[in-house]
């Protein structure tokens, strides 16, 4: 596994110099420059809380790679994976819409690095830039589309199909081929037992377009990957782009 690189955060926007999170980077240059000195570069650790249910949310957390899980916890203590964050948004949803906790949790599910400021500070520039909220508006809306489109393949789709479209979705949140994806992270994304897992990585294993082990994921061929998933992982990539502008581009793995 390719581990996450120790590096100070680039905040410049320019060429080269570009942040790794796409709401940032849409910023108007003269919000960016207001938010710069209050982001503070973090690593992002495996199962790293974010916020927890049901309690204030104290950060504002950009992920410039890895993914964040939006979990829902039931009462006998089962989990449900209904979201994921990764360099496209920012953990802090309910922030953005005027409320200050959530019944869900977040924490990390694939490790990476990110950019977070306080919650307060967050609110402030919030309430004082009308185009900083439309962006992050416009970022609520993609998500919920992208709930709402995960809701509808979990009905439809085959199991390989949505791995497919799990793998595909983190890959593009990640600086290499290769990263850390747990059986039991891509047991709750799909909602099936650890013996589905197996079943779905194993068959795209032996087609060659991934190599997994023990948690650890290779992406070999993403253009195969791509014609094994449903439409959905086009759709809600469409949207996203659609609604914040194009992402950016994924080379096809050989």
């Amino acid at each position: 596994m390719t581990k996450p690189r120790e590096r100070k955060p680039t905040l410049r926007r320019k060429g080269a110099d570009r942040c790794a999170n796409r709401l940032l980077n849409l910023l108007p240059i003269k919000d960016y420059i207001r938010l710069r000195p209050h982001l503070e570069f973090t690593a992002l650790k495996y199962r790293q809380s974010l916020y927890r249910s049901n309690r204030a949310i104290s950060h504002v957390y950009f992920i410039e790679t890895g993914v964040g899980s939006l979990v829902n916890t039931m009462a006998n203590g089962d989990a449900a994976e209904v979201g994921t964050i990764g360099n496209e948004g920012i953990v802090g949803l309910p922030l953005i819409l005027q409320d200050e906790r959530s019944p869900t949790s977040v924490y990390i599910q694939v490790p990476g690095t990110g950019l977070r400021m306080t919650a307060s500070l967050f609110k402030r520039e919030l309430a004082r830039s009308a185009s900083m909220r439309t962006v992050m508006l416009r970022y609520a809306h993609a998500f919920f589309n992208q709930v709402a489109q995960s809701a509808a393949c979990n009905q439809f789709h085959s199991l390989e199909q949505r791995c497919s479209r799990w793998l595909l979705m983190t890959h593009d949140r990640m600086e290499s081929d290769d990263f850390l994806l747990t059986q039991e992270f891509l047991a709750m994304m799909l909602g099936v037992q650890r013996t589905g897992v197996t079943v779905a990585a194993s068959a795209l294993q032996r087609a060659g377009l991934i190599y997994y082990r023990r948690g650890n994921v290779t992406i070999r061929d993403r253009r195969g990957l791509e014609a094994r998933s449903c439409e959905c992982y086009g759709i809600a990539k469409r949207e996203f782009d659609r609604l914040l502008g194009d992402g950016p581009k994924r080379r096809a793995s050989s």
